[in-house]
């Protein structure tokens, strides 16, 4: 049974049709990879599945419940975190108060930030440190922490290797395998190497719609599907 299901979702911003009819099944576990080229609807589609944009007609499902229509804040409350591609944290705050901002009630539990900061070392020595001092890296790894800091079933997370050294999104990687372990991430990701290393099932968007779906391995062996439908060479 499918975690996240999106049914036929459209979604318009102004007078612009973005997504025409999106249908995908996440399953529960691992890395499922939304691909698609510049302004083809990837990031769109995670805002809708947020609700930060409305998507009318269609259904997002979230273990069988229908989101559709609900608050952003709603959303959350089932277990699902955002992770935007412009990072969102806040410079003026400490890296320990955006931590805070993410809890239900301020309080962290002990073993899981000792987690978070196995995987973000950097968290841990700046937490003290206003956030608008880290570097791209780190504060991209603010953004996901923040994201982790409870236990979420699903975790959204748009082009998180944006901008970042190979170095840092090396770690990055690892990163996400562990997180992959606790949570279903849905991953929007232009670097193809870093996704194909994480994905076990993907979908391709092109013009607001799906124009392929299956598994990373397969389509990672299809240099010509993925030529066609990414104008990039693996």
């Amino acid at each position: 049974m499918s975690l996240l299901s999106l049914k036929n979702m459209k979604t318009s911003i102004g007078q612009y049709h973005v997504l025409h009819d999106i249908s995908i099944e996440v399953p529960e576990g691992g890395v499922f990879v939304l691909l698609g080229r510049n302004g083809a609807g990837k990031s769109t589609t995670l805002r809708s599945i947020m609700g930060l944009w409305s998507p009318s007609p269609g259904s997002v499902t979230f273990r069988s419940e229908d989101l559709t229509g609900l608050h952003t804040a709603e959303i959350a409350k089932r277990g699902i975190a955002f992770v935007p591609e412009d990072m969102g944290i806040f410079g003026g705050l400490t890296v320990a108060e955006n931590m805070v901002l993410a809890t239900a009630d301020g309080s962290f539990d002990k073993d899981r930030l000792r987690w978070i900061y196995d995987l973000f070392p950097a968290l841990e020595k700046f937490w003290d440190k206003p956030a608008g001092a880290l570097s791209g890296g780190q504060k991209q790894m603010l953004s996901v922490a923040r994201a982790i800091i409870e236990p979420r079933e699903l975790i959204l997370i748009d082009e998180p290797t944006k901008g970042l050294a190979p170095a840092i999104v090396d770690n990055m990687a690892e990163a996400f395998r562990q997180i992959s372990d606790r949570s279903t991430i849905l991953l929007v990701e232009q670097n193809f190497e870093f996704a194909k290393s994480l994905g076990r099932d993907m979908a391709v968007i092109e013009d607001g719609r799906i124009a392929h779906a299956g598994t990373m391995a397969d389509f990672a062996a299809d240099q010509d599907l993925q030529d066609r439908l990414l104008s990039l060479s693996a």
